[in-house]
């Protein structure tokens, strides 16, 4: 085997998948991959959901979901939606999060902009424990589900409201988990099961997501959905995340490696970071996941060196100025390295850099030209904005 049998490119081409429309925005097809996230106050309490929902879209998120147990719950939507938009000139889509209760699924088609269903207890259940079936009792069971769903597919087309059909490794029905185990192909086949039926019954207005709290788990199981579902002439787009990801320095990782990891796959239409922490606290992870896999550039990147005795400069706190000052800029790459060894080298591919020449001396680069060599150290950042401005670069922050 030689180095021209393997394919270095880490970013593949994103997944060919149909548009899904939600309320005023796109979710697969050439759209952006969108960013989501679900509140966890007390649906009932209207003003708190309400004042939790802006703050989650002030901080960048397009879609939210709300939890909706009951269907006083779904009929809660409803002044929610009057709310964000009579006060709060507000559009975001609403998304009814539905678990076990059917009519609460039913209700939500009036006044949610999306339905997420779950596969492993909406019209099944975990009681029959691991007991393993016949085929003719598993086919049994198949026709029973296809029967349980038909009045509500009736309902969707007639509202055209799109769903998402979202499973989870931890609520698996006893069904699935007694033919295939708590799996990565019990999560798949778990979605394709219901999939099949929406797909025979001509109802196509589907997202589709399979989470685990292990990342390695939800990426082998997205990966075989893809696989399946291209199989199946099925272009649904993928909804990524790991769920019940933690906390902190935990969540975050476990979230980026799981679904950074499958975007450079290109796989993945919108994502939600799962963290025990406010929802509006995930919105920035997206974001960060999405920039540093090039899936969409919403902000300036920086490249610095982690500084070595050869540094120049305080690196760390220079850095940080840099970024405050110019952290508002999108889509461009600015590099703070600290000597000329192997600074120039690092940040071939940014778009400007700052590198100490000499002590209290930066020069500035645009990409690999030296544009101001040994510049005083004071002086150096304003007039790395001027280059910015010169290369039309620049936007004023708000």
């Amino acid at each position: 085997m030689t180095a021209h049998d393997f394919d270095y490119k880490a970013l593949k081409p994103r997944r060919k998948t149909r548009v899904v429309q939600v309320g005023n925005i796109g979710i697969g097809g050439d759209e952006p991959i969108r960013v989501q996230t679900m509140t966890n106050t007390d649906t009932l309490n209207v003003s708190a959901t309400v004042d939790q929902i802006m703050r989650c879209v002030r901080a960048g998120s397009e879609l939210v979901r709300i939890t909706t147990p009951t269907v006083k719950h779904v009929h809660a939507l409803r002044e929610i939606k009057k709310i964000l938009k009579e006060e709060h000139n507000c559009d975001v889509p609403i998304v009814a999060d539905i678990h076990f209760d059917k009519a609460a699924a039913f209700e939500a088609l009036k006044y949610a902009d999306k339905i997420r269903l779950n596969p492993g207890n909406l019209l099944d259940s975990r009681g029959m424990g691991d007991k393993i079936l016949t085929d003719d009792e598993y086919q049994q069971e198949l026709e029973r589900i296809e029967e349980g769903l038909l009045p509500f597919i009736d309902e969707l087309k007639k509202s055209q409201k799109p769903i998402r059909i979202g499973a989870n490794w931890g609520s698996l029905s006893g069904r699935i988990l007694g033919k295939y185990g708590n799996t990565a192909q019990g999560l798949v086949e778990s979605v394709m099961e219901y999939l099949r039926v929406f797909q025979k019954h001509e109802y196509h207005n589907i997202v589709v997501a399979i989470k685990s709290s292990d990342p390695t788990v939800m990426i082998e199981a997205n990966r075989l959905l893809a696989y399946e579902m291209d199989a199946e002439a099925m272009d649904y787009p993928i909804h990524l995340g790991v769920t019940e990801a933690g906390s902190e320095e935990d969540g975050r990782a476990k979230s980026t490696i799981g679904i950074g990891t499958l975007l450079l796959e290109g796989i993945g239409d919108t994502l939600r970071v799962s963290l025990t922490e406010p929802p509006e606290d995930e919105i920035p992870v997206c974001f960060t996941i999405l920039q540093a896999t090039k899936r969409r550039i919403t902000k300036a990147e920086f490249i610095s060196c982690p500084s070595c005795g050869r540094t120049l400069f305080d690196i760390a706190s220079v850095t940080k100025e840099i970024k405050s000052r110019l952290g508002h800029l999108t889509g461009v790459r600015i590099a703070v390295m600290g000597c000329i060894v192997n600074g120039p080298g690092e940040m071939a591919d940014a778009d400007f850099g700052y590198v100490g020449g000499a002590p209290g001396k930066i020069s500035l680069y645009r990409g690999k030209e030296v544009i101001e060599r040994n510049i005083p150290q004071e002086q150096a950042l304003d007039t790395l904005i001027e280059l910015i401005k010169k290369d039309k670069k620049w936007i004023d922050p708000k």
